[in-house]
């Protein structure tokens, strides 16, 4: 074999080294609609992947493999941390949401969708809507995340924004002695449809806020949201926001916003938000916990929306859903208080406290034997 096909073959090989810690990565490809498509399953041990569905016009292929296999690996972690019984997944259409949606296309991904035959469920993310999936659940059951309408739970941004609140709380406990909203300042980054209802939450309890975002229309709703509240807003550019002097600092936009430029600009005093990937990497981790700045590791704070899609498959029920939401408080306390023990990243004992779980749960399932029968309910959407 000649050096140059030696060469060629090692770097086909490294895709497959990129996936190694997944079960199942599926490219999905449907050139009548235009699909292209990843869906990345990263493990199945406490039930079918769980993951939401992001659409955007990544660079490269390379990208939206980076992206999804990295999301797919977080949503493991989610699942085990809210303690429901599914797995991590996700998946990503390479595609500009704006201009290259249409019913057809999110038809032909819920038929890829539907071939994994129950492996995996998934819903809205980035770049997609509910609407959208209305499309893709005329192809498959496993959807969730629909419209109340259509048999779903509906808006899954209210218990992800209640969750952060809760996870606000726990650490204000952590920092100040006590779980009050007000009386404390904080500075948000993104007023989408989580970080929108965080900062009306704590504007009602009376809280400042310093709030930034690319939509002027979002400010000035806030605006009009203060002026009826007992707390103050006052707006910020987005690259101001990052020095901006406050006791939290709540990210509710992008991942990898916690990085070597970022951590030397922080003046806060903890790190709380719905934002997903928040760490660039693990070293930034224990760069905030050498700064002595607390982080509530993110897919603890964001599982609310999770909490609620995974309850969805086994029938709606909202006060269910906000009652097992609250359990975000305790287990941010947990975490909080184990690293304060061992010393190590809070990052570093979430997971630890996950990987537990997950281990503990293979032990009872080979207990019993395979194939056992699925705990979980697939609805009839037809």
């Amino acid at each position: 074999m000649k050096v140059a096909e030696r060469t060629s073959m090692a770097k086909e090989f490294e895709l497959f080294d990129k996936m190694s810690a997944h079960e199942q990565v599926v490219f999905c490809n449907d050139p009548s609609t235009g699909l292209r498509a990843i869906i990345a399953i990263h493990n199945t041990t406490l039930g079918p992947a769980l993951g939401g569905c992001r659409m955007q016009p990544y660079n490269s292929l390379d990208d939206a493999l980076e992206d999804v296999l990295r999301l797919s690996k977080g949503m493991t972690y989610k699942c085990a941390a809210a303690d429901v019984d599914f797995g991590g997944g996700k998946a990503v259409i390479i595609g500009d949401p704006k201009t290259d949606k249409s019913p057809e296309l999110f038809r032909a991904f819920g038929q890829f969708v539907n071939s994994l035959g129950g492996r995996f469920y998934t819903g809205t993310d980035m770049g997609t809507a509910m609407d959208d999936f209305i499309h893709a659940s005329k192809e498959t059951n496993f959807i969730n995340g629909l419209p109340v309408e259509y048999g779903g739970g509906g808006d899954s941004s209210i218990p992800t924004a209640a969750g952060v609140l809760y996870g606000i709380k726990a650490t204000n406990r952590m920092l100040f002695g006590n779980d009050e909203l007000g009386g404390h300042t904080y500075a948000i980054q993104g007023l989408g449809k989580v970080g929108f209802k965080v900062a009306s939450g704590l504007l009602e309890a009376g809280a400042d806020i310093f709030v930034t975002d690319i939509h002027q229309e979002s400010l000035q709703a806030i605006e009009a949201k203060a002026s009826t509240t007992a707390g103050k807003v006052t707006i910020i550019s987005k690259e101001d926001i990052y020095s901006q002097a406050a006791d939290l600092f709540v990210p509710c936009a992008f991942g990898g916003i916690i990085n070597d430029n970022t951590i030397a600009q922080f003046k806060v005093k903890a790190i709380v938000g719905a934002a997903n990937n928040q760490l660039l990497n693990d070293t930034h981790g224990k760069m905030l916990h050498e700064k002595e700045i607390l982080y509530a590791p993110d897919y603890i704070v964001n599982s609310g929306g999770l909490i609620q899609v995974a309850d969805e498959l086994y029938g709606i029920n909202h006060e269910r859903v906000l009652a097992k939401t609250k359990h975000i408080y305790d287990a941010l306390l947990e975490v909080f208080n184990e690293a304060n023990i061992s010393g190590k990243t809070t990052e570093e004992s979430a997971n630890q406290m996950c990987e537990k779980r997950i281990a503990e749960r293979a032990k009872r399932n080979n207990f019993y034997t395979a194939p056992a029968k699925p705990k979980w309910s697939i609805r009839n959407l037809s």
